[in-house]
């Protein structure tokens, strides 16, 4: 799996004025906010975001719904404009989506006529990444031996589970070689077992290609479980109320000494409570 092996700290240090050591994504003084034209208002989903996020690190958003985690990510991407601030990913300012980012999504966005291979390969048609169609069939072939999938090329999505759909999400999104991979709650259409599954799956994925990710959850454990650090992220107009890091060893999910711990209990609790406090603004409407 040789074109998985993330390049994104080489590719720094061959950039300008950067070096390997260089965060890989800067989000600066990073406001977004939405016109509501029926109200005549403008809503203001994040205010004032700074974070840096480094070459390799799993960084987790958790927070009350509506605080601005998806614009956040979206920003990333360059779906989103920005009211003021920035956002540079290798140096560079995001204006736009571009190949060094992929997106896993909550839905799947599978498109239902098309197999497993086809869907995986759906990048290739509106990325012109300059490789021959036999690598584009060898990084097929990796993916879906990296998500566990190969004997299911012909498949479609109906003959799927829910994990084994998010699988291929997963495999899409990594086909194109991507710096960065943003997540917007993957996990949270499927059952808690398979969801445990994925979850080991995505640890697997990420120690194996070094690959950076920004990932979205409601779950304190599967923050805890994938994140090196949490961001929590106060109710709107979003802003980051705390960054905590979490320093148990790899791998987490197949460790039961890391969920039985006290250290594990007690950063579960602490989280718990600063996420507690938002979620009671967004009941009371604050």
């Amino acid at each position: 799996m040789n074109f998985l092996r993330h390049l994104a700290v080489k590719e720094c240090g061959e950039q300008i004025g950067m070096t390997k050591n260089d965060p890989i994504i800067v989000a600066t003084d990073l406001t977004i906010a939405y016109e509501l034209h029926r109200e005549r208002k403008k809503l203001v989903a994040l205010q004032d975001i700074s974070l840096a996020v480094d070459p390799g690190e799993f960084v987790v958003l958790v927070g009350p719904s509506g605080c601005g985690k998806t614009s956040f990510i979206n920003a990333i991407s360059g779906l989103v404009p920005k009211a003021s601030g920035s956002v540079t990913v290798r140096g560079s300012e995001v204006t736009g989506p571009g190949p060094d980012r992929a997106m896993v999504f909550q839905d799947y966005a599978l498109l239902p006529w098309r197999t497993v291979e086809s869907n995986v390969r759906m990048p290739f048609e509106f990325q012109d990444l300059g490789i021959s169609e036999a690598e584009k069939n060898k990084r097929v072939k990796e993916c879906l031996e990296l998500v566990d999938l190969t004997g299911f090329e012909k498949s479609f999505p109906y003959e799927l589970s829910g994990g084994m759909k998010q699988r291929v999400g997963i495999a899409r999104a990594l086909i194109t070689n991507p710096d960065i991979l943003l997540a917007d709650e993957p996990f949270a259409a499927i059952d808690a077992m398979t969801r445990e599954a994925m979850q080991a799956e995505m640890e697997r994925i990420v120690m194996e290609t070094g690959q950076t990710c920004v990932f979205i959850t409601h779950s304190i454990d599967e923050a805890i479980l994938l994140g090196d650090r949490v961001i929590v992220i106060s109710y709107r107009p979003g802003k980051i109320k705390e960054v905590v890091n979490v320093n148990f060893p790899r791998p987490r999910m197949s460790n039961s000494a890391v969920k039985t711990s006290k250290e594990y209990a007690e950063l579960r609790d602490h989280i718990w409570n600063l996420v507690k406090d938002e979620a009671s603004q967004t009941n009371r409407g604050e």
